[in-house]
């Protein structure tokens, strides 16, 4: 059946099921409607259009992947979350330290995005203990990490927790490996791990990962084959979405598909990260690492309220 010929199938369930039957009896006309359309019948004609929708691979970290996913997931239930896995901040940094485990931070955050009932799961997986042995950690983390060692596997657990929450998609990590996001600036200093990078990204000339032959898991090469259109950011530019493109057999990926690749422009730049850099500046960067230009850049040119200049101004954005 014709996406056509489904909408003009359920519009006219739809209509039937509200009209009104009429009949005569004793001199007395009765009104008599039908019950309202079952919800499982708009359940399923939602689930329907939503898995009609475009094949999107998303590729980021932090909390601009997450957002743009919330908002993705009202379009389509064909979405790869392809998410970096160097973050060493925070709850996954300790973790990551602790527990040999990879940062599962921004895969939490990922997973809550696409769920069906975003707003309850999110209250429940980002609580955020205060005290004792498991102060500044959050449940889903957590539980990433319980999976993780259940699994015996961080992309297994990973895969068995978007099941668990039937969520609209599917999150991924970019790697499995152990990689360590590496930099060198103007003067020679070479810098390691996110924060070092982070907090000299405006003096980068070079950008990699250690080590270099880390291969993407099966799964992300997968998606791209089977991409309508590629999505990098919105997020930090050297710390969530550089380190996916800076696996080689990404930026090849990228290089040679024939899907659009959509890049799109943070609002602000991002104090020490990205300080002083226009968008040109960004996009010289992604085009020196995957070989090409993104079709499209997706950038604000619309006056942003003064409650959010002032609240970016606090943190020197």
């Amino acid at each position: 059946m014709t996406t056509f010929s489904f909408l003009m199938v359920f519009a006219m369930a739809f209509a039937a099921g509200a009209a009104c039957v009429y009949y005569a009896s004793r001199k007395r006309v009765k009104l008599i409607r039908k019950p309202p359309v079952p919800r499982h019948v708009m359940s399923n004609a939602l689930e329907y259009r939503l898995s009609m929708g475009p094949h999107i691979v998303a590729i980021g970290g932090g909390t601009g992947l997450s957002t743009l996913l919330s908002g993705l997931k009202g379009f389509t239930r064909n979405i790869t979350a392809v998410v970096a896995v160097t973050d060493e901040g925070g709850s996954s940094g300790r973790l990551r330290q602790e527990w040999g485990v990879l940062p599962p931070g921004d895969i939490r955050n990922c997973i809550v995005a696409l769920a069906e009932n975003g707003s309850s799961l999110s209250s429940i997986l980002n609580y955020r203990f205060d005290r004792g042995e498991l102060d500044g950690h959050s449940l889903g983390n957590i539980i990433i990490l319980a999976a993780t060692e259940l699994m015996g596997d961080f992309q297994r657990a990973v895969l068995e927790l978007n099941k668990l929450l039937a969520i609209r998609g599917q999150v991924l990590p970019v790697t499995t490996e152990n990689v360590v996001l590496k930099g060198k600036t103007a003067d020679g200093t070479v810098l390691t791990g996110e924060l070092e990078v982070s907090d000299n990204g405006s003096n980068l000339t070079e950008l990699w990962i250690e080590p270099s032959d880390a291969e993407p898991v099966e799964s992300v090469t997968a998606a791209f084959d089977d991409a309508d259109v590629i999505v990098l950011g919105p997020g930090s530019l050297f710390t969530s979405v550089m380190p996916n493109l800076l696996l080689s057999r990404v930026a090849g990926l990228l290089k040679e598909t024939s899907a659009p690749i959509l890049y799109i422009a943070n609002l602000m730049t991002q104090p020490k990260e990205t300080e002083g850099m226009n968008i040109l500046s960004h996009i010289d960067w992604i085009a020196g690492v995957i070989g090409r230009v993104p079709n499209y850049v997706l950038v604000n040119e619309s006056a942003i309220p003064t409650e959010f200049i002032s609240s970016y101004g606090k943190i020197g954005a």
